[in-house]
């Protein structure tokens, strides 16, 4: 995962995670490197399966998916797809196992909880189900996630801003990369109407005319589109 800026301080400061640390990251990298299966399974056993236990029951507790039916289940199962998975992680795209599974975890969940919804839709009638059940059991999204989700985007798009920056080597794309970054920052103490507006303060910031900002902004619109696919695959 590409390195946040030191003294970098967002809204959600991220915890420190005691579960799943380097040496965790590490035994997965070294899982998904080595083709003897006595490895992968000591690998397995003594770190992989205990972060990942851990992992799906914090993630179940802070998106609510405890409260689902038959929860328990659910979290198992969870526990057996990330087996499943466990060899897809590619460490060679910069990315941390912890960022990658977690994703892709949170994702399993909702996706299993629309199938739920689903298959309630086909067999029972609404108007027979009080609201109560939905509101409690059933719901897939809600504000708490949809804000927790925005946050931790945003986060991960910090980081790779970060890591955009110290990839590119032209000057010009750099600065208006920066320049992209202080607007990004200061979202809630300007007022930007249209898209007019966003090349006048990229413009004033930079010092670039409009054809100079518009060259590197698609450079930045490719890697923004690649970043915002690996999010949405879970691959982030």
């Amino acid at each position: 995962m590409r390195k946040m800026k030191k003294g970098k301080k967002g809204k959600y400061p991220r915890k420190k995670n005691t579960y799943f640390t380097q040496e965790h990251e590490d035994a997965i990298i070294s899982y998904c490197k080595t083709s003897k299966r006595s490895e992968k399974e000591a690998l397995y056993c003594s770190l992989i399966q205990p972060a990942f236990n851990e992992m799906v029951d914090k993630i179940a507790y802070t998106y609510k998916f405890n409260s689902l039916p038959n929860s328990e289940v659910l979290k198992e199962d969870c526990k057996v797809f990330l087996i499943t998975i466990l060899d897809k992680f590619n460490p060679d795209k910069g990315h941390k196992a912890f960022a990658y599974f977690s994703v892709i975890t949170k994702n399993w969940f909702i996706a299993e909880t629309k199938k739920r919804k689903k298959k309630l839709e086909k067999e029972v009638d609404y108007d027979d189900i009080p609201d109560s059940v939905f509101e409690e059991k059933l719901v897939t999204t809600n504000p708490y996630y949809e804000n927790r989700t925005k946050a931790e985007f945003i986060e991960v798009l910090h980081e790779e801003i970060d890591w955009w920056k110290e990839e590119t080597s032209n000057e010009q794309d750099q600065k208006v990369l920066e320049a992209v970054e202080v607007l990004f920052n200061s979202a809630e103490q300007i007022d930007i109407f249209n898209k007019k507006a966003i090349y006048v303060y990229l413009r004033e910031i930079t010092g670039f005319n409009t054809k100079q900002i518009t060259c590197s902004l698609t450079k930045i619109r490719k890697k923004y589109r690649l970043f915002k696919q690996d999010w949405d695959n879970g691959e982030i």
